[in-house]
């Protein structure tokens, strides 16, 4: 019998592992990562971004197909998982974006020549209080 579950979670982990791969190839070919490393100016520290990724793959498959694990970091732990993920959502999100060439399209439609970074400062924030207003209150359910 725990010959089948030890199959069955290295099939979900070879699966997980190759949906991941998939994900990564895609940020890399619309050059995001590449992009954020190097806007960044941390490309001396490329090993340690493949690291990086190969864990972040590694544990996310792991906690994915053995849902049972608990982590009892704390709430702290949460706050900064929480801000990290945020964070990384946001730029994957504005990179896309930047590669989509959305935000020229959109300056020049509206004739916008002054104050962009305020307007990008203003998205952000904007974000950050609306999941902030959502983690704290919650969205009802109808």
């Amino acid at each position: 019998m725990w010959i089948k579950h030890i199959l069955l979670g290295l099939c979900g982990l070879t699966a997980g592992t190759a949906a991941a791969a998939g994900t990564v190839a895609f940020l890399v070919m619309l050059q995001i990562l590449p992009r954020m490393i190097g806007k960044s100016h941390t490309a001396a520290h490329l090993l340690l971004y493949e690291n990086i990724v190969a864990l972040g793959i590694l544990a996310g498959n792991i906690i994915s197909v053995f849902l049972e694990i608990r982590l009892p970091l704390g709430h702290v732990f949460l706050a900064v998982y929480g801000l990290c993920a945020g964070i990384f959502v946001g730029c994957i999100a504005i990179a896309l974006a930047e590669v989509l060439r959305a935000f020229p399209i959109m300056f020049r439609r509206l004739k916008i020549k002054e104050g962009l970074e305020l307007l990008m400062v203003s998205i952000a924030l904007g974000k950050a209080v609306g999941a902030l207003y959502f983690f704290f209150h919650g969205m009802a359910t109808g």
